[in-house]
């Protein structure tokens, strides 16, 4: 079933309603990573979402055809850190198709459990994989906290990056 589009406008099939309706939907930036055996993979996501408080899990989507989902599907552990206002060039190249996304200027190091950690983000997690539930031509990886830090901010004031109609955005006062 489709919607309409508007006046006089062809109705969208329904992949093509769902991406015009989450454009306009705005979400927070993150970055997933993980150790892979050919070294630390990575990308871009908007769908974190926290599941749980007890026990406390998260869980975000995967594309089974994205370079870093192999890693992913393998991984015991993954990494979770919320980005910035201040780092959107570091997610545009988590989210850039065969960028070398850990090499300089990205700062990172290995963390809890082997997982690659960035530096100066706001936050992050390392959380061990529960399930990864086929959705589509997506997974929906949950996992449960194991570590974390709250980066150099420790009351959380620092401003996160967003992502609304096709680019990243600011908080607006």
């Amino acid at each position: 079933m489709t919607a309409p589009s508007g006046l006089g406008a062809p109705p969208l099939a329904p992949s093509g309603l769902l991406r015009s309706v989450f454009r306009r939907h705005a979400a927070g930036v993150a970055v997933i990573t993980a150790p892979g055996g050919g070294g630390p993979v990575g990308f871009t996501a908007t769908s974190l979402t926290s599941v749980s408080a007890e026990p406390a899990l998260v869980s975000f989507g995967i594309g089974t055809g994205a370079s870093s989902w192999p890693a992913v599907s393998e991984a015991g552990h993954v990494g979770v850190h919320i980005l910035g206002e201040h780092q959107e060039a570091l997610a545009a190249v988590f989210a850039t198709s065969g960028a070398d996304r850990f090499a300089a200027p990205t700062a990172w190091r290995d963390g809890p459990e082997g997982v690659p950690v960035l530096d100066g983000v706001l936050a992050w997690l390392v959380c061990r994989v529960v399930a990864r539930v086929p959705a589509g031509d997506h997974r929906i990886v949950i996992a449960e906290v194991a570590h974390g830090d709250l980066g150099g901010d420790p009351a959380g004031d620092g401003r996160p990056l967003l992502y609304h109609q096709g680019r990243f955005n600011a908080l607006r006062d």
